[in-house]
């Protein structure tokens, strides 16, 4: 699989429940890292966007054994990476989802940055992957603060999350995580359609290639 780092990101959709973003997890300081600024979060009740994420976890856990997808690997590091830099975003994850989220891929800052660092795992109700799978829909939010359904998300709070951009991992018709990239800083509203068009096509494509693994189709 290549990881082209000169390519330029390619110039989406409404997502159902984002009314003021475009339609169609957390970093961690090293990708070593055990901390996780989430573990002193209580999780919440579950609901019912949760009930849709949990609805086809059995599927997803008999998807990720055919891929022998069972934790981190550098080869999805190394995307999360390329990921990061085309879209300028210093926090890339591929996201997969189990009892919680877990970054099997992932891109953050060095140990010299002043970012906040997390682990590579996240509860399964905080941030905004679990609307991205529930709905198998991507997201692009240039400025979270614009939308106040998204604004008291924990990833906020704990992070300073101020844009999102995620796209479904799909496999066997089955949404298995997300990839998608965050930072800090918000950004114009014209940027968002060339975001989301980069996520859904870096998406497609590690779909496509986590697929081959097992040789089946998405």
């Amino acid at each position: 699989m290549s990881f082209p780092s000169d390519t330029p990101p390619p110039r989406a959709e409404h997502h159902p429940a984002a009314r003021s973003a475009v339609q169609d997890k957390a970093p961690v300081r090293g990708p070593g890292s055990q901390h996780n600024l989430f573990d002193a979060q209580p999780a919440r009740e579950p609901d019912a966007l949760l009930a849709l994420v949990r609805r086809h976890q059995a599927e997803r856990e008999a998807i990720l054994q055919d891929l022998g997808l069972h934790g981190p690997e550098p080869e999805l590091d190394a995307f999360a990476t390329h990921l990061a830099r085309e879209a300028d975003a210093p926090y890339a994850m591929v996201d997969i989802f189990g009892a919680t989220q877990q970054f099997f891929g992932l891109h953050t800052p060095g140990t010299d940055s002043d970012l906040p660092a997390v682990g590579r795992s996240m509860p399964l109700d905080h941030g905004f992957c679990p609307e991205v799978v529930a709905f198998k829909k991507p997201l692009s939010l240039w400025d979270v603060y614009a939308n106040p359904q998204y604004a008291g998300n924990v990833v906020v709070d704990v992070i300073g999350i101020r844009r999102y951009v995620g796209a479904p991992l799909i496999i066997r018709s089955v949404a298995v995580g997300t990839l998608c990239f965050l930072d800090r800083e918000p950004r114009h509203v014209n940027t968002a359609r060339a975001s989301l068009d980069l996520i859904k096509q870096k998406a497609a494509e590690l779909s496509s290639h986590l697929s081959r693994r097992a040789t089946i189709r998405p």
